[in-house]
């Protein structure tokens, strides 16, 4: 991994790859770098292919606070510039900040989040792009953006409401109120609910290394399947598999873990190959 990163410090160990948020002073506010930074992060450690699943961390009272209000700043635009290009360009703008947690669902392997505290604005944006969630017994979840006069447009509203009931997530997006941990649990969001933070990151590398220990080419199937099903119809899903098999398929991988279990030990499967030449898959 690349050092030198300003709002994350990264760990890999067998296989688990930890993404820590470290400006816990800061509360984790995503400032300018961090926009930069995880998107780069995330596809160095796909491009690898020695990471197996990664764990989301977070340090200091509060998981994440959100967007920090320097992003909205920026440069200002060219005095001289049209109305329409001035529009068009706010509308990459946008673009690109909800590739930056698009390619936490992009990769190849499954991203689980740990939160502890809040998890407000664009954190919500953040998380809901993980593959699964755990939280504190004090962890809350806020749409922070209603709340200062926005709409939220970097991925909360358009993954929200395939994860909790429609309703639940509407009446979330229109009052910006705060969503505790417990309830959170009640309506699926999070898988589950820990005592405190270190409970909570204890819980969440156990269930990593139950993943970690999978063949990883059927958990990058699994997670491409079920992420292709949310968007398609259930016969286009079907068909997807039935191609994604014929190619994808690895007996190898099935023979060892018959063999693993007869023998009474755990099982050795290959990671996935990198990328040629470290390069990831372009999102």
């Amino acid at each position: 991994m690349s050092d030198g990163y300003t709002c994350f410090e990264t760990k890999l160990d067998g296989g688990v790859a930890t993404v820590t948020l470290s400006r816990g002073d800061q509360l984790n506010t995503m400032v300018p770098e961090f926009w930069e930074e995880l998107p780069a992060l995330v596809r160095e450690l796909d491009a690898t292919g020695e990471a197996r699943v990664v764990v989301l961390a977070s340090t200091g009272r509060h998981f994440c606070a959100g967007m920090d209000l320097a992003v909205f700043g920026g440069d200002r635009p060219n005095p001289g510039a049209s109305q329409g290009q001035v529009r068009a360009n706010m509308r990459s703008n946008v673009l690109h900040l909800q590739e930056s947690f698009s390619a936490l669902e992009k990769a190849r392997m499954p991203v689980l989040a740990a939160i502890q505290g809040g998890c407000i604005g664009g954190a919500v944006d953040m998380v809901t792009a993980c593959d699964m969630r755990y939280a504190t017994e004090d962890a809350f979840f806020c749409v922070q953006e209603i709340n200062i006069g926005m709409t939220a447009d970097v991925g909360t509203l358009q993954r929200l409401p395939k994860l909790i009931p429609e309703g639940v997530c509407r009446e979330l997006a229109y009052t910006g109120r705060r969503m505790p941990a417990a309830e959170a649990k009640a309506v699926g969001l999070v898988n589950e609910v820990f005592a405190d933070h270190e409970a909570l990151l204890a819980g969440v590398q156990e269930v990593a290394r139950t993943i970690a220990s999978k063949p990883p080419l059927s958990i990058y199937g699994s997670k491409e399947m079920i992420t292709y099903t949310r968007d398609h119809s259930t016969a286009d899903s079907l068909n997807h598999i039935a191609t994604w098999q014929a190619g994808m398929f690895q007996p190898s991988d099935m023979g060892e873990a018959m063999t693993a279990r007869a023998e009474g030990r755990d099982a050795d499967f290959d990671d996935l190959l990198p990328f040629q030449g470290g390069v990831g898959q372009g999102v």
